[in-house]
């Protein structure tokens, strides 16, 4: 099937068709690193690191890294790392910081040429002085300086003889612009805070809008790839080209996509910081957080993160795409590929007391929808765990699992029949007493392995179990749209009960780890109500983490807690494997599960 172009591809198929050179074509990813990359970097990412495969082009990861005081080393790291994971490399890694020496030069050449000057006025009153939308700014007093004195003043701010807020350089453009962010721009700023790679060399960093544009001319970028809010800035953008494109060489062209906003999620990197420094989260990878690295941990995979960039589509308006879909990409994505294991996440002991054997071993399949099928081992034995929700002493009407005096498949076993139950003091059920068909063990052939029952059941040995803390993860928040939200007012809109803390059991193969992503899923009955909404239950694993994925939300699952972290949380240490539980509504369940220490 031919496939369908988006409108960045149609500009480039135009620009190429107009005589531009196809091996000049050249792309980059320029993230600031304040902070880890979230749902939102995944669609520029995709984006641009398609383009340059299917046009044959370069890419460039670029670092914005202009402003001292709020980017770290870590950060760098976390969003190579996230890069790399999504399965990309670039050709070039290079950083706004390597051009700080020519963008000062250029800097200069703009005072020299009457087109910048040193404003001496507080932040406020610059403020102040920038009008409105409808009415025109008022010029600053300094805008008429000397070309002199601002040089000297300049380059007094570079040798760091003024603090910080005393003095700025701003672009002389015009103060009546419809345009507010053309009426007279700040372009450099004092910070006296060592650079994460230039140390002490500045004192002096340029901003934001100033250095990415240029930085792009310097890379000989043709083609810079923003989000919507900066169509607004592209006029600048292409006032700052202006002073130093020369004729022999390539002009970088703006063009702007809609960004990728996600129900239920916050996308601000402001915001997000806010959940981990006030604890709210544990960190930026914490599994309910939509950092990539957080999605990994919750069991995403790169694939299904690129199939959900390239459902969700490349738009020029903004839009709101809900986490159903995001879901449905990673359950197909899950599904496809992983393996199968049971857990039980609350757990009902059953002893089937016509069992007479000590255990014995069966063989369950690890993928049903794999081209080349593989089994597992599982243990089998007189006393097994199922979850309490598949049993009722006195169910309602079309209640198809385990009842008294009913049958029901135990998944890859035997069918069992519920004769009695043992209570405690308080008349909770502690135990149920069964029996079992010893010829209807299933794929033996016999008549009575072909009986059709109604409900099928996972289960896990008692005596051959591991044993698991299971955590259960919702959404952060209720409100669909906690982007419109303050942080302070994010009280107001947390789910309470985003995480929940069980102990459970799961198969001893869960102890046979590997670095493959695992994938588990139940095979429920044929015959359920709609009343009774059956839902299968997904977990993953993906190294170092498992992921439990409940339709129709997605949580994580977790192995191996061998040390904890600076918040206390434990963390894996190896990889881990992961489990199959049913859900029988559609519970908006996330869930994380870590081998018991």
């Amino acid at each position: 099937m031919k496939k369908h172009k988006n409108f960045i591809e149609h500009i480039i198929d135009q620009d190429l068709r107009n005589g531009f050179d196809k091996n000049l074509l050249k792309f980059r990813f320029p993230p600031e690193p304040n902070g880890y990359l979230h749902i939102g970097h995944v669609k520029a990412i995709v984006l641009n690191f398609e383009l340059a495969k299917e046009y044959g082009a370069k890419i460039n990861l670029r670092f914005d890294d202009t402003n001292p005081e709020k980017e770290e080393q870590k950060y760098i790291d976390a969003i190579k790392e996230n890069i790399n994971w999504l399965g990309y490399n670039w050709d070039e890694e290079l950083y706004a910081s390597d051009y700080f020496d020519i963008l000062f030069e250029w800097a200069l050449s703009l005072i020299k040429s009457g087109k910048a000057y040193v404003d001496s006025q507080t932040s406020e009153e610059i403020a102040s002085q920038k009008g409105t939308p409808t009415e025109p700014g008022s010029e600053s007093p300094y805008r008429n300086r000397p070309i002199e004195e601002n040089l000297e003043l300049f380059n007094q701010m570079k040798n760091g003889d003024f603090d910080p807020g005393e003095n700025v350089l701003r672009a002389k453009i015009d103060m009546a612009s419809p345009n507010m962010l053309m009426r007279d721009p700040v372009i450099y700023r004092v910070v006296k805070k060592p650079h994460p790679r230039t140390k002490d060399k500045w004192v002096v960093y340029p901003m934001y809008d100033w250095t990415h544009g240029e930085s792009d001319y310097i890379e000989q970028i043709s083609h810079s790839l923003c989000t919507l809010e900066f169509k607004p800035h592209r006029e600048l953008y292409d006032w700052f080209l202006d002073q130093v494109v020369e004729d022999n060489k390539i002009r970088p062209k703006q063009r702007e996509f809609a960004r990728l906003n996600l129900s239920h999620t916050i996308t601000s990197k402001r915001k997000l910081l806010f959940l981990v420094e006030n604890n709210v989260v544990d960190g930026w990878d914490d599994p309910r957080m939509p950092t990539i690295s957080g999605l990994k941990r919750r069991g995403y995979t790169p694939e299904a993160l690129r199939k959900f960039v390239e459902t969700a589509g490349v738009a020029k308006r903004e839009n709101v795409i809900e986490m159903s879909l995001l879901e449905f990409c990673v359950r197909e994505d899950l599904n496809k590929k992983s393996n199968r294991l049971m857990v039980v996440q609350d757990p009902l002991k059953i002893t089937i007391k016509n069992y007479e054997k000590d255990n014995e071993i069966l063989l369950l399949e690890n993928n049903p929808e794999a081209e080349v099928k593989v089994n597992r081992e599982v243990c089998f034995s007189k006393t097994i765990y199922i979850e309490k929700e598949d049993f009722m002493e006195d169910p309602p009407s079309k209640f198809f699992r385990l009842t008294t005096g009913k049958e029901v498949r135990l998944k890859g076993a035997y069918i069992i029949k519920a004769e009695s139950v043992l209570k405690d003091s308080d008349g909770n059920i502690k135990e149920v007493i069964c029996t079992y068909d010893s010829k209807s063990k299933s794929g033996s052939g016999t008549p009575e392995s072909q009986r059709k029952v109604k409900g099928t059941l996972h289960w896990v040995s008692a005596e051959n179990s591991v044993d698991l803390e299971i955590r259960e993860y919702d959404r952060l928040f209720t409100h669909q749209s906690p982007g419109d939200f303050d942080p302070l007012e994010f009280n107001s809109i947390l789910n309470n009960d985003s995480v929940k803390i069980y102990n459970g059991y799961g198969e001893s193969a869960i102890k046979k780890t590997s670095q493959n992503a695992v994938f588990f899923r139940v095979h429920i009955s044929e015959n359920v109500s709609k009343r009774d909404s059956p839902r299968s239950t997904w977990v993953v694993c993906t190294r170092p983490s498992l992921a439990w994925l409940t339709s129709p939300r997605i949580g994580l699952a977790r192995l191996a807690c061998t040390s904890n972290n600076s918040s206390g949380a434990p963390r894996l240490q190896r990889p881990g494997c992961c489990c199959e539980v049913q859900a029988r509504r559609a519970r908006p369940i996330h869930g994380e599960v870590s081998q018991a220490r």
